[in-house]
């Protein structure tokens, strides 16, 4: 058959639009992109966002999570289907965009927005602003926050705030566009682990306690509760719905290293697991939905929680194939996860529907280092090693 026409009189042109986008609707990537081939007006017609919503939803890391929730407004969906295929395939280019002295930073931990990336480096913690449509970073820091004495262990960044918990047993609270700052005293030990939503803090500590304090007027830096966790808090989250949270112990007793508290009165819901070895502490917890929890540890497993279902049992699990450590998760809400190990800054790249790992990237050879943080978005991979900052971008493979 001739090709459509692009004259105005072709009868294809005499269908009305909606009726067009009905029919490329059944077409896949491969056949929108040659009809995007015949002329200008089908080029157009085929590169509709609406058209490759739904081809995108099964992607990696397209930009929409599970429920169809577009995460990255502003960006064509053609794009980012395009780009999907190169973190599927492990296509990318790697660039070492910092580097610093072991001795300054133990364990860097890092957050992402849309136009700075923010890195602990020993006691402070550094705004880096990212350079548009390339890997790098400006080489100077826009902004450093301080407050503490000793090494920030572990940071958030929520509503253009930033709470971080050191190894002074203090947290700190900064607002990032202003010299608003707070500080406290919190716990007697090293504070491992901060979340912070709606106006609380929780915080958990090598001191076997988790704490819920009070940001609201008045009260600001009150504690609210102190939970006796018998083992030293690695990791800590609040639920989306602002009602409970979870922490990930050290798992040096016969207690579930998973478990999740009241938000209000601080007391203890539930256990998640009973299948976990002594010593299988939990390093990372990431809240997918109020009800979907990924969690990762020690003990080499990713582990996927639905606590609708089942909290004795996760309903999915991936064994890091070199029986390393899992330092960090994090998921794009729907099908990818990326995971951190503990040697020779191993990222590895998993498709929830799939058993074994799509892609893993060796950043650390030949010496060895934990990746202790990542971060991502839809183009870009954020990998923060014992002595330097790790880029991946999908977008140049």
């Amino acid at each position: 058959a001739s090709p459509p026409s692009s004259s105005p009189s072709s009868p294809l042109w005499a269908l009305p639009e909606e009726l067009l986008l009905l029919i490329c609707s059944y077409l896949d990537a491969q056949a929108l992109g040659r009809l995007g081939q015949v002329c200008r007006r089908l080029r157009f017609l085929s590169s509709r966002d609406l058209l490759w919503r739904r081809i995108a939803r099964g992607c990696l890391n397209s930009g929409f999570t599970q429920l169809g929730t577009d995460l990255a407004a502003g960006i064509p969906v053609k794009e980012r289907v395009k780009v999907s295929q190169n973190w599927r395939h492990g296509r990318c280019r790697r660039e070492t965009v910092l580097k610093w002295k072991c001795k300054q930073v133990l364990m860097p931990w890092m957050e992402l927005d849309d136009e700075y990336l923010y890195l602990s480096q020993a006691e402070n913690i550094q705004a880096y602003r990212l350079c548009p449509d390339s890997t790098g970073l400006q080489p100077h820091p826009q902004a450093i926050f301080s407050g503490h004495q000793e090494d920030v262990c572990r940071f958030v960044l929520v509503n253009s705030h930033i709470v971080s918990g050191g190894g002074d047993g203090n947290v700190v609270l900064h607002k990032i566009r202003g010299s608003y700052s707070v500080k406290f005293s919190a716990h007697e030990q090293e504070v491992n682990c901060v979340d912070f939503q709606s106006g609380l803090i929780v915080s958990g500590s090598r001191d076997r306690t988790a704490k819920v304090w009070s940001l609201s007027t008045g009260r600001v830096g009150q504690c609210l509760h102190t939970v006796q966790t018998e083992d030293r808090v690695w990791s800590i989250a609040i639920s989306p719905l602002l009602s409970s949270f979870v922490t990930g112990t050290a798992c040096c007793g016969h207690t579930s290293p998973l478990r999740i508290w009241d938000l209000e009165s601080g007391q203890l819901l539930t256990c998640l697991g009973t299948d976990f070895h002594r010593g299988a502490g939990v390093l990372d917890v990431f809240y997918e939905t109020p009800s979907l929890l990924l969690s990762c540890g020690y003990d080499t497993y990713i582990r996927y929680w639905d606590i609708r279902t089942s909290t004795r049992k996760c309903v999915q699990e991936w064994e890091e194939p070199h029986d390393s450590a899992l330092y960090c998760v994090r998921s794009d809400k729907n099908h990818m996860i990326a995971s951190g190990s503990s040697y020779y800054g191993v990222v590895r790249l998993w498709d929830k529907r799939q058993t074994r790992c799509l892609q893993s990237f060796h950043l650390s050879s030949p010496t060895s280092s934990p990746v202790y943080c990542l971060r991502f978005s839809t183009t870009h991979l954020y990998a923060a090693l014992a002595s330097a900052l790790h880029v991946l971008d999908f977008t140049a493979p």
